[in-house]
């Protein structure tokens, strides 16, 4: 099959450091590749794949100093997919909604994988303008607040099998890897370290929207002895990082759509606990892969517990369900799916489109927030 992937050029696919959507991206389309399809990926140009790669940008813009205009590569990027849309059996977007005006005019079959947050209220208007074009979600909770979109599968994350080297024996840390912003509650994963006396290294980048935050909420609670902060790190020092953690902090306090730390912190046989949210429970296996906490009373008798979960059974769950392989299978049958012809979009009437759009509220705790990537 002759299949386009259109990322994102915000970072490079795989990213040099943080971004979980160009790093599924990578993992896609290099097993796809591995399977014999013939794959092009549409990203910046200092990507790295095995696909033929078509790239728009020089680099990856948030790496790149010189870029002012970021929604300019991003145009560019769309023109390039349409000259060349008729080349291709199947064309993947992973842009959220800034190619369903173009997209709609395709001749060519074509799916977008939805990777941020849909609970934001500015967005519901748009999603049911284009709620017709076909849609996959990364998890079943991110369908929650447009459930009238056209799904046409959940198809959850995988990375490749050998990217992540066992650990049968943890260190002495708590891990907490990501992003500090006020819905990631690094502040949790500090607390629940700190009681229990264990250490906690935290490797997260800031982005310039949560310098205030980092600088006058968590920065202070970095000076605790058991506090390290280690800063954002590459994907070359995950494995060790993870890897001889006792347990992964997962302390969200947003609908994650995903979370592809989760499965990282697995695939390196270290279990994860984190506080039921969005994806968590479908990621999470309770009390095999991790524990899932409503509270913090849980989350600290859970780290209590945690070291006694087995890490052999850990790893042998996320080859399971959480692989590369798995996932580009999900997606050839979701290609099939949607070449072979789907069936209509759900139906939405106007008068309960209208009644979506004027009484749908963003949740109390995420108030201004911007879409999270």
């Amino acid at each position: 099959m002759k299949i386009a992937q259109v990322a994102p050029l915000y970072e490079s696919v795989p990213p040099k450091y943080y971004g979980g959507t160009e790093r599924v991206i990578s993992y896609l389309t290099e097993e796809l590749v591995r399977q014999g399809h013939d794959v092009t990926l549409f990203a910046s140009g200092d990507s790295d794949t095995h696909a033929r790669l078509i790239p728009v940008a020089h680099r990856s813009l948030r790496l790149d100093k010189h870029c002012i205009d970021e929604m300019a590569h991003h145009v560019l990027l769309l023109e390039r997919v349409h000259q060349r849309a008729s080349e291709f059996d199947m064309v993947h977007f992973h842009l959220g909604y800034l190619h369903f005006p173009m997209a709609r005019q395709l001749t060519v079959p074509h799916v977008s994988t939805q990777h941020g947050r849909l609970d934001i209220a500015d967005l519901q208007g748009l999603y049911v303008q284009f709620r017709d074009l076909p849609n996959v979600s990364i998890s079943n909770d991110q369908r929650a607040p447009m459930p009238w979109m056209n799904w046409v599968a959940t198809v959850h994350h995988g990375l490749s099998e050998d990217q992540y080297a066992f650990h049968a024996d943890p260190g002495s840390y708590f891990a907490f890897l990501g992003r500090i912003s006020p819905e990631k509650r690094v502040d949790r994963a500090i607390e629940i370290a700190t009681r229990l006396g264990v250490p906690l290294k935290i490797a997260a980048k800031v982005d310039k929207i949560d310098a205030d935050y980092f600088e006058t909420t968590i920065s202070p609670l970095l000076r605790h002895h058991l506090v390290e902060y280690v800063g954002e790190i590459g994907e070359g020092e995950k494995a060790e990082f993870l890897g001889r953690a006792i347990a992964m902090l997962f302390p969200i306090d947003w609908p994650e759509p995903f979370g592809m730390v989760m499965i990282e912190s697995m695939a390196c046989g270290t279990p994860v606990i984190a506080y039921r949210a969005g994806s968590v429970p479908e990621v999470i296996t309770d009390g095999v892969t991790g524990f899932v906490v409503d509270d913090l009373d849980e989350a600290l008798s859970a780290a209590e517990r945690v070291a006694a979960l087995d890490r052999r059974r850990v790893r042998e769950e996320f080859e399971r369900l959480f692989s590369a392989r798995r996932m580009a299978e999900d997606y050839l049958s979701v290609y099939n799916h949607v070449i072979e012809g789907p069936g209509e979009a759900p139906a939405v009437k106007a008068s309960a489109e209208a009644a979506a759009v004027a009484t749908w509220k963003a949740p109390p705790d995420v108030p201004g927030r911007r879409p999270q990537r």
